[in-house]
């Protein structure tokens, strides 16, 4: 089964589930007025959930985009190190006469693990 095969049967079967639901109400039996109360505090419910979670999924995308510009910063400083590593290596071999140069920056002379 594919996977959009996957959404459509999930999707049918959220219809067939609001589906049910309405025809239980309307063939509840309690009053129309009872039952309409019943459905405005559930609706009312689910918009106060609703936006409790919106908030909760505001905090983390925040919390996210903190982690991330942390992980950005951490990362440019690893490879400054790395780039300052080379270039003391290279400036040691050109010393002892290797004939090797200082690398240019951003210029790779081996793969870094």
């Amino acid at each position: 089964m594919s996977e959009r095969e996957g959404g459509t049967s999930f999707g049918a079967f959220l219809v067939g589930l609001a589906v049910g639901a309405v025809v239980g109400f309307l063939f509840a039996p309690e009053a129309g007025a009872t039952t309409r109360r019943k459905v405005s505090r559930k609706f009312e419910d689910l918009k106060t959930l609703a936006a409790e979670k919106a908030g909760e999924l505001g905090e983390l995308v925040a919390a996210a985009r903190e982690d991330q510009a942390a992980v950005s910063t951490v990362k440019e400083e690893l490879q400054r190190r790395v780039l300052e590593a080379r270039r003391r290596r290279h400036a040691v071999r050109a010393a002892r006469g290797g004939g090797a140069t200082v690398a240019a920056e951003g210029e790779e002379d081996e793969p870094v693990a």
